[in-house]
């Protein structure tokens, strides 16, 4: 079974020509330092204007927003490419975010599943929502869970579809 994690050679960014099915949409088909730059940007600008969101992370990083940008990338390129750039610890972050509660990291996936699919390759947006959902999952468990304890439903896949703006 071939995998379609990123590996060395397949980091060259190529947008998908639109397909005559009428998907006149440019995706990502590779993951690479500029589509992540790219996805945590439209992320973290829907997640600026979320309802509930939006308002635990501007509380938290007004007037720190370019300094978090470049840590998420970093995080993410740690994750996704596995190159080691974030030298960080997520979980003991998160524990100190007293406001945020259990509905929160669903929330969060609502958010990131449909940017992540108009972002990339269906194939390759599955891929980086699995490791999404993992993330959430051990960030709720650690900052929820309790022996025995699991994380709920919602923050597995379930497919949205992007309505053309952050909600």
């Amino acid at each position: 079974m071939e995998s379609h994690r990123p590996g060395p050679g397949r980091y060259k960014l190529r947008p998908r020509p639109a397909p005559r099915s009428g998907d006149r949409l440019c995706r990502f088909e590779t993951v690479d330092a500029q589509a992540i730059q790219v996805m945590v940007h439209t992320f973290y600008g829907c997640i600026r204007e979320h309802p509930r969101l939006g308002g635990i992370f501007n509380k938290r990083l007004d007037g720190k927003w370019e300094d978090h940008l470049p840590k998420m990338e970093a995080f993410w390129q740690s994750v996704l490419l596995k190159n080691g750039a974030y030298k960080g610890k997520p979980v003991p972050a998160h524990l100190k975010l007293k406001e945020v509660v259990s509905s929160d990291y669903a929330d969060w996936l609502l958010v990131f599943r449909p940017v992540v699919r108009e972002l990339f390759v269906p194939e390759i947006a599955d891929e980086i929502i699995a490791v999404a959902e993992r993330i959430a999952q051990s960030l709720w468990l650690a900052t929820f869970g309790h022996a025995g304890s699991m994380p709920p439903a919602e923050l597995t896949s379930q497919h949205s579809e992007w309505s053309g703006s952050c909600w």
